[in-house]
């Protein structure tokens, strides 16, 4: 990067999905308890430590980041440390607006991260279970202009095509249609479509178009909002890479799985994966597919990997 002491923060958004007060309230205002659906499975909010071992990795591999931001709701976790100075917790109520609360959808979550006290223009976004593998400089985030790098993949770019020719249906999957419903939007607004999928990792933004794009897509964003759980026709905030990309102020990258890679928690061994593919950034995705004898696992795994504390633990 052209200016190397541009500062770069880093969100999170963490849930506690064992924590049973937290639990209690959720099931209480759903009505429904966790399932084997893609909205509502365990997947969706346990918790197997991974952000300890995420934030392990950042201050390993990424120590330049000026600020993290761990967005959550009424819960800290029981190790971090909550005095370390890069260390600041963002509740939902703090950008949130009311009528959106409680909730316990993501993608309107991840609509309002704008708002984040402090944030700076340029921010990287992760979830708990996104890892740094290697030594990463600023640029393998932003190009030498400032603008956000957007890794879409290979492979993905292919599978959407052929979703696209099927159309989206119940059967696609609630994540593949809010990628798919992203596109769409910003092509009637540019013109450009971009049928590739997110990478699934950690992904870079610069603030003032995050917002730029959120307020584009109010309508949606409003809609999205009575959706208390995720939601086929939620807005998702894929839209704004591909909005960046159509207007010149992103930089697209296509990405293999040694840069990065997603491990599906499900699969037996973790470790032959990283061996594989040495990715510089890696995904331990939970989801409806994984057992609780899978979950056990995760932990330990991620110990072997990343066994030095952080600052950022007690």
């Amino acid at each position: 990067m052209r200016n190397m002491n541009r500062a770069i923060d880093l969100v999170y958004l963490w849930v506690d999905g064992n924590d049973p007060k937290w639990l209690a309230r959720k099931n209480a205002f759903l009505g429904i308890e966790n399932s084997v659906d893609e909205a509502t499975c365990a997947g969706r909010y346990e918790n197997n430590d991974e952000l300890k071992y995420s934030l392990r990795s950042i201050e390993k591999n990424i120590p330049w980041v000026r600020k993290i931001f761990i967005v959550t709701d009424e819960q800290i976790p029981e190790w971090l440390n909550t005095q370390n100075p890069k260390i600041q917790l963002i509740d939902h109520t703090q950008i949130l607006p009311a009528e959106a609360l409680p909730c316990y959808n993501a993608s309107v979550i991840e609509c309002f991260l704008w708002r984040i006290p402090d944030l700076s223009e340029h921010f990287l976004f992760a979830n708990d279970d996104t890892f740094v593998y290697k030594p990463l400089a600023p640029d393998f985030f932003f190009d030498n202009d400032g603008f956000p790098i957007v890794r879409l993949t290979k492979k993905s770019f292919q599978e959407l095509r052929y979703w696209v020719k099927k159309r989206i249906s119940k059967k696609s999957g609630i994540y593949r249609s809010m990628l798919y419903h992203s596109a769409q939007r910003i092509k009637l607004v540019t013109g450009k479509y971009y049928p590739g999928i997110p990478h699934h990792n950690i992904d870079s933004y610069c603030k003032s178009d995050y917002k730029k794009v959120i307020e584009l897509f109010e309508d949606a964003v409003v809609a999205s909002q009575q959706h208390r759980i995720r939601n086929r026709d939620d807005f998702h905030r894929s839209a704004i890479s591909y909005y960046i990309l159509s207007v010149g102020r992103g930089h697209l990258k296509y990405v293999g799985r040694n840069e990065s890679y997603r491990i599906r928690a499900h699969k037996t061994d973790f470790m032959k994966y990283i061996c594989r593919y040495q990715p510089k950034l890696f995904c331990l995705n939970d989801s409806q597919r994984v057992t609780e004898k899978d979950r056990k696992r995760i932990s330990p795994f991620l110990e072997s990997l990343f066994p030095v504390a952080s600052a950022f633990e007690k």
